[in-house]
């Protein structure tokens, strides 16, 4: 017979319907909203008990994960505000990415149990703060704070339309770091966050007026420019290519240099569709690497 602790289906039911110390109202004072691991999106209201986070299945909320302590944490309403309190877990509990004994929360604060983010609101407008929160998690990267990939391919997708409807160009580029795995095998993940971060700062600073950013894969991030050709986006590239090269990450990551590889293609007669202007990116992104990385390489 199939154990509780291994239902699935079992866990969903309990962990989304209001348990002990939930208030599911909108009305309600605060909330938890689940920014990275299992239910994400998922809305927790926050009542006037005292809550309990951990792996066991009496806890008020639960997260199913071995890194995480069978009661690993506790949420409660003191006259004055919310408070936190580790309960004494092997992994600790991080309130915005330090660990702590017990502390004060305040709003927007993020709370890290195992691989699971929530994020801490308390105001009156919460549930419209909910909405917006929701809307940032389907459309941007929680680490670099771009574009996710299945909304920069929606947006992709109508530009391209509007381009093929009004005979104007556009240019992709797919840009991909170099040697990012022996960064994170060297350094660890940790060190590998930044570097990702950093690429993406270095992203933002560079594009400008229509020029849209996201990272759509591990380390690997894109960049569409409504209404320029392949030589004005090649050129954008190099721009990019050169700038990431310069950086100097050795404070931050342990990383002193990281370069990255760049493929540039544009809409055209051969790259009609989405998954068109894909490939031809992706190819010369492939030429890129296979020329030795650190370059730009534009299709013809």
């Amino acid at each position: 017979m199939t154990s509780r602790h291994n239902d699935s289906s079992t866990t969903q039911r309990r962990t989304i319907r209001p348990a002990r110390g939930f208030e599911a109202r909108s009305g309600s004072a605060a909330c938890l909203v689940v920014l990275q691991g299992q239910r994400l999106g998922q809305r927790i209201d926050v009542g006037e008990q005292v809550v309990t986070l951990g792996r066991a299945p009496e806890c008020d909320f639960q997260i199913m994960e071995r890194s995480v302590s069978r009661q690993h944490a506790r949420i409660w309403k003191e006259p004055n505000g919310y408070r936190i309190k580790d309960l004494d877990s092997t992994n600790k509990t991080l309130l915005n990415d330090q660990p702590i004994i017990e502390a004060e929360l305040k709003d927007g604060d993020h709370i890290s149990i195992g691989s699971c983010v929530l994020k801490f609101m308390e105001r009156s407008s919460v549930e419209a703060r909910y909405h917006d929160e929701i809307y940032q998690l389907a459309t941007m990267d929680p680490l670099t704070g771009l574009y996710n990939r299945r909304h920069f391919l929606e947006l992709l997708e109508r530009e391209l339309a509007r381009s093929a409807s009004h005979r104007r160009a556009l240019s992709l580029l797919i840009i991909d770091l170099d040697h990012f795995k022996s960064i994170n095998d060297r350094y660890g993940h940790p060190a590998g966050d930044v570097v990702l971060k950093q690429v993406a700062v270095a992203l933002q600073a560079l594009a400008h007026g229509e020029i849209l950013v996201a990272r759509i894969g591990g380390e690997e991030f894109a960049a569409m420019l409504p209404e320029q050709g392949v030589a004005d986006a090649g050129a954008f590239a190099q721009r990019l290519c050169d700038s990431i090269a310069a950086l100097d990450l050795g404070e931050q990551a342990g990383v002193r240099n990281v370069t990255v590889s760049i493929g540039v293609a544009g809409w055209n007669a051969d790259a009609a569709t989405v998954a068109d202007l894909l490939r031809a990116a992706d190819a010369e992104l492939y030429r890129a690497k296979q020329g030795g990385r650190n370059r730009v390489c534009i299709a013809a």
